[in-house]
């Protein structure tokens, strides 16, 4: 495929953008759950993982007290499991004193499908029994196929099914930025692409 064919990725939210996103998250959390005393913070790796952490910071720089913060690896427990090529399993890291009576909020870079958090939903029901469970994304760009919605989103983004959603974080990318670009057809010259750890993005891989 010649470079001029290849789709450029253009720039929907810069870092700007994404930290008054995670900043208004954070306050919203607060809000609802009145404080931070209930709230456990658990990121879908990859990047949900680096967004719980800034969202944790923000709220302790409030509240004044840390919130528990870890991750949750869903791998085996996707429906797709037998259908797509293997994932190298995450890190699930539960924060001391576990779930059972918390808020656990659950993080996530791209909500899509919905079928990510599926499979979260189902791995939590094996750790504990929280007293409710949310859902916190940086973007929903639609395209649902299970009754799941988020309960504070950064930004909401209409898209196509031949659009790609890309989050880039500092921690992993070297910069924080998020990317909307057509889909590159596949071909023999060219492997399939690995989205940046996003996690309901990876559901969008589909060509």
């Amino acid at each position: 495929m010649s470079p001029a064919s290849v789709p450029v990725p253009r720039t929907v939210l810069d870092a700007s953008d994404i930290s008054r996103a995670l900043t208004r998250i954070a306050h919203e959390i607060l809000e609802r759950n009145r404080g931070a005393d209930p709230v456990v913070l658990l990121g879908i790796p990859t990047r949900g993982v680096g967004l719980a952490s800034r969202i944790s910071e923000r709220i302790a720089a409030v509240e004044g007290q840390s919130v528990p913060t870890g991750s949750l690896d869903v791998t085996m427990y996707r429906d797709d499991i037998g259908l797509k090529p293997a994932r190298a399993l995450e890190h699930t890291d539960i924060p001391p004193g576990g779930i059972d009576g918390k808020v656990v909020v659950l993080v996530d870079d791209v909500l899509f499908s919905g079928r990510t958090i599926r499979a979260a939903l189902d791995a939590i029901g094996d750790i504990g029994r929280p007293k409710a469970v949310q859902l916190a994304v940086l973007v929903d760009r639609g395209h649902r196929e299970l009754p799941i919605r988020a309960d504070y989103v950064g930004k909401n983004l209409p898209t196509s099914l031949v659009e790609r959603v890309t989050v880039h974080l500092t921690e992993y990318d070297g910069a924080d930025a998020v990317l909307i670009a057509d889909k590159t057809p596949a071909t023999s010259e060219q492997p399939r692409v690995k989205t940046n750890g996003s996690s309901d993005a990876r559901d969008e891989v589909r060509f």
